[in-house]
């Protein structure tokens, strides 16, 4: 396996996780909870973070 890609896929879960966090009971997720669920927003970065440094990762492996 690559090395990046348990990062990615360990981003990509925790990146659903925090959207289901802001949309709890809300259609419209991003203007309604965004000062109401700031604990969700945190969860989505650090996913997006995640999915961004594995992938960073898996192209510099990919280019040597």
């Amino acid at each position: 396996m690559r090395k990046g890609l348990i990062p990615v896929m360990l981003g990509t879960l925790v990146s659903t996780l925090g959207v289901s966090l802001i949309n709890r009971k809300r259609k419209n997720w991003f203007r309604k909870t965004r000062s109401t669920r700031p604990y969700g927003w945190g969860v989505f970065g650090f996913g997006l973070a995640h999915i961004l440094l594995g992938g960073i990762d898996l192209f510099r492996r990919r280019a040597r």
